[in-house]
């Protein structure tokens, strides 16, 4: 009787380590639903790392308790292996050559003045110089006050003699690029949206023009309420049917802001495929998780560099128990990328910055 009780417990537990892998499949590979025709659908790839964690659970358990069966776990990870890496990939680290160029994208939450004085020093201008990266692109870059500014302008511009601010309007959002290279040209990517941009620069770096796209696409919209209210919800600390209200309006607005960010993402991967045969860096605060339609679609013609060579889930918005990686460094193929690091040292923003070093690939 207990040998038989017991068959069919790990039976019912293989059936449920089967389902786990059929929903990780599932979830992992949502980034092929567009928002616009699956608005619900849109935000299924934030649940993966849970799956993620529960199909790692189950081999852990299988190993300990019925060793041979613990090929059902590490199937699921073969199956799912693309979402898997997308997610939480793991890389040798190589040390960058020389010659190799270092990118930094940074979203600095206007700077974070209310926490320092009027007119420096800030620490967030002070880890951006420290970094000496030859290619730096800031989203959410405004600074308020004539002594913020001209601080931001003096310190900035001992290390970088080139430099362009875009402001959406006044009031509005604003990103900049600061190049250790000439700034050819810009131009602004137009797309529709309520205040977030993308700028097109080409930089001559050594003997080739090279396209930086710098991107900050839509918010998800959430205001200071709604992330409070969905931080008590992973906390557990609201009621049955205000978590229930409360989870259905963020996941709603989250969705909203995934159909709008969509369209977005195409114009971005349209004016890239525009400048086809041209070398690309791109990057940015992209707003949306590693497995989503907005980062897919731009990274398909692209690597992306923390894929490539970082490790580790690389959480880069770490306010309000939205943990998630949404900012990000990628490359067209003539560069190779080492080193992709979302480095958590510095919290004065909402975001870590995200930073590569890009080698040149010897021409064929």
């Amino acid at each position: 009787m207990i040998k038989k009780l017991k068959k069919i417990t790990f039976q019912m537990v293989a059936g449920a380590n089967v389902a786990t892998i059929l929903l990780m499949f599932l979830v992992g590979f949502s980034d092929h639903l567009n928002p616009v025709s699956h608005p619900s659908l849109s935000n299924l790839g934030l649940a993966f790392p849970v799956f993620l964690f529960i199909n790692f659970g189950f081999l852990i358990f299988w190993l300990i308790v019925k060793p041979r069966t613990a090929i059902i776990p590490f199937l699921g990870f073969l199956v799912c292996y693309v979402p898997v890496r997308t997610y939480m990939p793991f890389n040798v680290s190589h040390d960058a050559p020389a010659g190799a160029i270092k990118v930094l994208s940074y979203n600095v939450w206007l700077f974070d003045t209310w926490d320092f004085p009027e007119g420096g020093p800030n620490a967030i201008v002070e880890y951006i110089v420290d970094q000496k990266a030859d290619i730096v692109c800031l989203q959410e870059s405004m600074i308020s006050g004539d002594a913020n500014t001209n601080y931001l302008d003096s310190v900035m511009s001992k290390s970088y003699r080139y430099h362009d601010i875009t402001r959406d309007r006044p009031g509005g959002d604003c990103i900049s690029l600061y190049s250790k290279f000439p700034i050819l040209s810009r131009e602004r990517i137009k797309y529709k949206s309520e205040g977030n941009m993308s700028m097109g620069y080409k930089l001559k770096i050594g003997g080739d023009t090279v396209l930086v796209v710098n991107n900050h696409l839509e918010s998800t919209k959430l205001s200071e309420e709604d992330k409070s209210h969905f931080k008590s919800l992973v906390k557990g600390s609201l009621g049955g049917d205000t978590a229930k209200i409360e989870s259905h309006v963020i996941y709603k607005k989250l969705s909203d802001a995934t159909a709008v960010r969509a369209p977005q993402a195409e114009t971005v991967a349209r004016y890239i495929r525009q400048h086809r045969g041209m070398s690309v860096i791109c990057c940015g605060d992209f707003n949306d998780s590693p497995i989503s339609y907005a980062r897919r679609t731009i990274a398909k013609d692209l690597t992306d560099c923390y894929i490539a060579t970082g490790n580790g889930p690389g959480i880069s918005y770490h306010r309000n128990a939205f943990y998630v990686r949404i900012d990000n460094i990628m490359c067209s193929d003539d560069w190779e990328p080492f080193g992709c690091k979302v480095d958590s040292k510095i919290k004065s923003s909402d975001h870590y910055p995200i930073y590569c070093w890009l080698k040149k690939r010897p021409k064929p």
